[in-house]
């Protein structure tokens, strides 16, 4: 997701329009995706608004790295938002051969982008036979798996707070923490992506079992805008 501190696009009049699809309920009041580029960047926008663009990626590397770090031997890993696909990237050239990496994305529009139209961003990364796609509400799968991964990276909002549609409320509420909780095996991490701080979210993180780290990491290298990365460890014990 795009910082709302990140310095204003320009103008959606020198973008190319490549694609659009209608998607429901994906934010209040709105309802179309548009894929947009100009020379070599690459934007997805929900009238004018800069969801995502290959300008401002580094955090959501980050967002790997740093999950990565803190586990000695992960197998399998779960990324909630496809994005441009630097997570899952980034995801993949850290795992194991033997490992395996469960993408839930919601907007099957943006899959279908990113096999065909933004591959050169990631490296086909959704070719890569260590991944799994699944079109679909990441609440629901996280719901589903018990013990199940040893990383789990979230980049579904702008925050716990500032939410790409309402109902995901649910993943960062009491019921969500939990159901994270679960679906990691002990000692697993959970890495969530926002553009700002938020102390309720990581004392409820504190309340269910993790142990967590609040980090600003840089949104673009050599950029003054940071964003935040709540990094949480669940005890063994």
């Amino acid at each position: 997701m795009e910082s709302p501190e990140s310095p204003e696009p320009e103008p959606l009049e020198p973008y190319s329009l490549l694609d659009w699809a209608p998607v429901e309920s994906v934010m209040v009041g709105r309802n179309e995706f548009v894929l947009a580029r100009h020379k070599d960047d690459w934007v997805v926008r929900v009238d004018d608004r800069v969801l995502m663009s290959n300008r401002v990626y580094q955090s959501e590397i980050a967002l790997a790295e740093l999950a990565f770090e803190r586990i000695d031997f992960p197998q399998r890993v779960l990324v909630g938002g496809l994005g441009l696909g630097y997570t899952l990237r980034a995801a993949l050239d850290l795992l194991p051969i033997d490992g395996m990496v469960t993408v839930a994305e919601l907007v099957p529009a943006l899959v279908d982008w990113n096999r065909r139209l933004l591959n050169h961003l990631h490296d086909s990364a959704l070719d890569d036979p260590r991944c799994e796609v699944v079109v679909g509400d990441v609440f629901e799968l996280i719901s589903q798996r018990k013990r199940t991964f040893d990383v789990m990276l979230l980049d579904v909002d702008n925050g716990p707070q500032a939410l790409s549609q309402v109902k995901n409320q649910r993943l960062y509420g009491d019921g969500g923490t939990r159901a994270c909780w679960e679906a990691l095996v002990p000692g697993g991490v959970l890495a969530v992506w926002s553009a700002n701080p938020n102390a309720k979210y990581v004392a409820r993180l504190k309340r269910f079992g993790f142990e967590p780290e609040v980090v600003h990491v840089p949104a673009r290298p050599g950029g003054y805008a940071t964003h935040v990365l709540f990094i949480a460890q669940k005890r063994k014990a």
